[in-house]
C-alpha cells in the first residue's frame, strides 16, 4: 500500500487520467473529490462490495449446470420420425 500524505486542495494522479483531490478535513473524515473520465468506475468500497456480489448471485443464479443446458437443447429439437417406404 503506497501512504501519502496531501494538504487542502493537493492531488494525486492515478494512471495519467484520475485525479484525486483533497477537498476537506475535518474532524469525520477527509472529503475526497474524484476527477476521472465517464467510463471509469469510481465506487465507495462498501458500494463496490455489495455491486459485486449481487454480480455474483445473479450469474450464479442463471447459470444452470451443463448437464441442464444440453437437457433444455435436447427437449427444444422437435423429434423426427421416419417412415418406411413400402
Amino acid at each position: 500500500m503506497l501512504v501519502i500524505t496531501r494538504k487542502l486542495d493537493q492531488s494525486i494522479i492515478i494512471n495519467g487520467n484520475v485525479e484525486v483531490v483533497v477537498t476537506g478535513i475535518g474532524k469525520d473524515g477527509v472529503r475526497l473529490g474524484i476527477i476521472a473520465p465517464r467510463e471509469v468506475e469510481v465506487h465507495r468500497r462498501e458500494v463496490f462490495e455489495a455491486i459485486a456480489e449481487a454480480n455474483r448471485a445473479a450469474s450464479s443464479a442463471a447459470a444452470p449446470p451443463i448437464q441442464d443446458v444440453a437437457a433444455m437443447l435436447r427437449a427444444r429439437i422437435p423429434k423426427v420420425r421416419t417412415v418406411k417406404e413400402k
